[in-house]
């Protein structure tokens, strides 16, 4: 069978809160324009940073290290609080964890569990890269940031579950974006308009979303998490808070934005 061409190829997260966008892209005619690459951040953000993908949702730490950042949606994967899948995970109070293990998915979330620790819980334990199997080391006093799908049901399973959502919008009032969709390029305005009516068809679907999907723990709440934990536009408060968040990892870059026709910088 041919090899069907794409105008376009992108990496996406592969966790329960992309669902959204994937059903908005299979069921539009972006399934005919995007090819889907689905990974770990981590390796999304590889992928975009070498050139192997066109655009990805990627985690934004990966931001100040491309050449010419583009934000080309205006949709992203934040929360308004508390997220339920970004969390230290411990058996003791913050202050209390003397190791700290750091999930390999994602850099945007362990340099936020970092930043939170020195600026907000003013705390610092040692801190190990972690491999897989590292949510088994979570006991005594050590701790771990555990992101993605791994989260959930570790609630029920340990004595501490600090929402990293919640701890960052304690600490500056503002919401949180993990990942948005970058690329290294400016993209057409005519195909950013359609994507983002994917976008936002997949959101409107999320009702149908949520009886296809298989319930991922007996306490987990889809429709709860989609609908309040989970917060999918790109808005005026994100965009702020990702400038906030771009400037504690002390670069000066950062990205533009391609809204409609204009293209303007991240301020």
């Amino acid at each position: 069978m041919k090899k069907r061409k794409y105008k376009y190829t992108a990496a996406a997260v592969s966790y329960l809160n992309t669902k959204p966008f994937l059903y908005g892209i299979f069921n539009t005619q972006m399934e005919e324009e995007v090819e889907i690459q689905l990974e770990i951040p981590s390796v999304c953000a590889a992928k975009l940073k070498d050139g192997t993908v066109d655009f990805g949702l990627v985690p934004v730490a990966i931001i100040p290290e491309l050449e010419t950042p583009h934000i080309i949606s205006d949709y992203c994967i934040g929360t308004e609080g508390t997220v339920k899948t970004v969390a230290i995970v411990s058996d003791v109070e913050i202050s209390e964890i003397t190791d700290l293990y750091l999930d390999f998915h994602s850099r945007t979330s362990v340099q936020l569990a970092q930043i939170l620790l020195r600026e907000y819980w003013q705390h610092a334990p040692r801190i190990h890269q972690a491999k897989e199997g590292f949510i088994e080391k979570i006991t005594g006093t050590t701790a771990a940031v555990v992101i993605g799908d791994r989260c959930i049901g570790l609630d029920q399973k340990h004595k501490h579950y600090f929402d990293l959502g919640a701890a960052w919008l304690e600490f500056t009032g503002l919401p949180f974006v993990f990942a948005t969709w970058v690329s290294n390029r400016p993209l057409p305005t005519d195909f950013i308009d359609r994507f983002n009516i994917a976008m936002q068809t997949g959101l409107d679907h999320i009702p149908q979303l949520i009886q296809l999907l298989p319930t991922p723990d007996s306490g987990f709440n889809l429709s709860a998490y989609f609908n309040q934990h989970i917060s999918y536009p790109f808005d005026a408060p994100k965009k702020k808070a990702l400038a906030r968040f771009l400037k504690y990892l002390n670069t000066d870059k950062m990205p533009m934005i391609q809204e409609g026709t204009e293209t303007r910088i991240l301020v």
